[in-house]
């Protein structure tokens, strides 16, 4: 099984074209080929290109736990850079087909910035959209935080504090992710606002866990900030990773644009996916 690693801010994915496989991907062998010890290692696969009706490019992205995720803003910048890699996209925008939604895609500075059109985002978890972001309130381990509720395709959990820390992101995030009122767990973001133009976030990637940079994760906490007055419409957003620049315009389409990286190209044993 031939693959392509990537890394984007230090956010890494597996590419696996289907066309080099016999059949599906099963959850042990996503499992296997993400583990860190005894897979490749990544924080996902990115399972395409598959034929779509309606756009240039399919996608399907797995989280390390098997889990199926709707949309995923880093891999879709590595995704697009394969493409791009491959010879089957040029610095034209392009579509791409994920469950989240549809994504418009655009390849600069020969491979190593990519810009993608993330769609509207929505502040609320439901099917319908919400103006603007409403503040709940969650209790975890005795310690009460306000939230706010963003959509990008995938949902995410808000949280705005004075001080954040990556050990603070991994006491309170996997609780956080698998709180009932969430029906389909939650991505999760700690967020520190810096001045107008910037923020710095921590991160608790729904099915992955702590994440040194996440593209859906920058959107989302940019448009909070944004919505709530405390930011403008161009925002930097300053993860342990990396930099990921949001623009929001006043219905809040967003643009993410951010930095890939390639890392490797090879070939994945028999014997690793049957390892686990």
């Amino acid at each position: 099984m031939k693959f392509s690693k990537y890394h984007a801010l230090g956010n890494d994915y597996i590419v696996i074209d289907p066309k080099n496989l016999n059949e599906q991907l099963s959850e042990s062998n996503i499992k296997a080929i993400c583990d860190r010890h005894f897979g490749i290692g990544s924080d996902g696969i990115l399972y395409g290109p598959e034929e779509s009706n309606g756009c240039n490019f399919s996608l399907r992205i797995f989280n390390p736990d098997s889990s199926e995720a709707e949309k995923s803003g880093n891999g879709l910048r590595i995704f697009s850079r394969y493409l791009w890699d491959q010879s089957l996209v040029s610095y034209d925008e392009f579509t791409i087909q994920t469950k989240g939604g549809v994504v418009s895609s655009t390849v600069g500075d020969k491979g190593l910035s990519v810009s993608v059109g993330m769609g509207k985002v929505r502040f609320t978890h439901e099917p319908t959209g919400e103006p603007k972001p409403s503040p709940e309130t969650i209790n975890i381990k005795g310690k009460e935080f306000t939230y706010y509720q963003a959509n990008v395709g995938n949902p995410h959990c808000v949280i705005l504090l004075d001080e954040i820390s990556s050990a603070f992101a991994i006491e309170y995030g996997s609780i956080i992710e698998n709180d009932s009122r969430f029906s389909n767990r939650t991505n999760v973001q700690f967020v520190k606002v810096l001045n107008d133009a910037s923020i710095q976030i921590e991160i608790w990637e729904r099915g992955a866990g702590y994440t040194l940079a996440s593209g859906s994760s920058s959107t989302a906490a940019a448009s909070v900030a944004h919505a709530l007055g405390l930011c403008g419409s161009n925002i930097s957003v300053h993860m342990p990773g990396g930099i990921i620049n949001i623009k929001l315009n006043k219905q809040f389409f967003a643009t993410m644009t951010g930095d890939v990286r390639h890392i490797c190209e090879g070939d994945i044993s028999s014997e690793a996916l049957s390892s686990l």
